[in-house]
């Protein structure tokens, strides 16, 4: 299953963009996700919540869920 997240800044890191998936329920769960679970951006193995995904990075789940990530300006 491939998602869209769009973000409005440069970059989100791991932790804040599984938290925005819906994938955990609160920031502090992302270090325990990453230790139990596989998580690839970009195709490498990333066990850090605070690693930097920018736009068209691709996150991976071991479930197969591809996280596709979009920068998309955000007017006021």
């Amino acid at each position: 299953m491939k998602k869209i997240i769009n973000i409005s800044e440069n970059f989100i890191t791991l932790g804040q963009l599984l938290k925005h998936a819906d994938i955990i329920s609160s920031g502090g769960m992302a270090k325990w996700y990453l230790s139990e679970h596989v998580v690839y951006v970009d195709g490498e193995l990333e066990q850090r919540r605070g690693k930097k995904v920018y736009h068209g990075s691709i996150v991976e789940l071991e479930d197969g869920t591809q996280l596709i990530v979009k920068y998309q300006l955000c007017e006021n």
